[in-house]
């Protein structure tokens, strides 16, 4: 049996300051999920900067399902995160101290 699989690109050229949050990916009928985060720019990204994985049962109403990756604190920088068991729809969220800004591309790889 061959396995499905898309990518979607959540968010391109965005710029994050303060609190962010990318758009909501519905994505039910994959079992796993990577979250690429590419920075365009980065400006003054503290090294322990992070992003919180979230999940929802309806992509309205969220909750921190438990996995934290490192933002990327240089341009062209790439990270990612690995999410499994999280029913319905996904995000990336965080905050950023103030004057810190991350211009993102945002990729999420499902599979089934």
């Amino acid at each position: 049996m061959i396995r499905q699989s898309y990518t979607a690109v959540i968010e391109r050229n965005v710029t994050w300051q303060g609190e962010f949050a990318t758009e909501a990916y519905e994505a039910a009928w994959a079992s796993e999920a990577i979250f690429f985060l590419r920075a365009l720019t980065a400006d003054d990204i503290p090294a322990d900067a992070v992003a919180r994985v979230q999940l929802s049962p309806d992509g309205i109403r969220w909750c921190d399902e438990g996995t934290v990756v490192s933002l990327p604190t240089a341009a062209e920088g790439l990270t990612f995160a690995r999410v499994r068991h999280f029913g319905g729809w996904l995000r990336v969220a965080g905050r950023l101290p103030k004057g810190a800004q991350l211009t993102v591309i945002v990729a999420l790889a499902l599979k089934e």
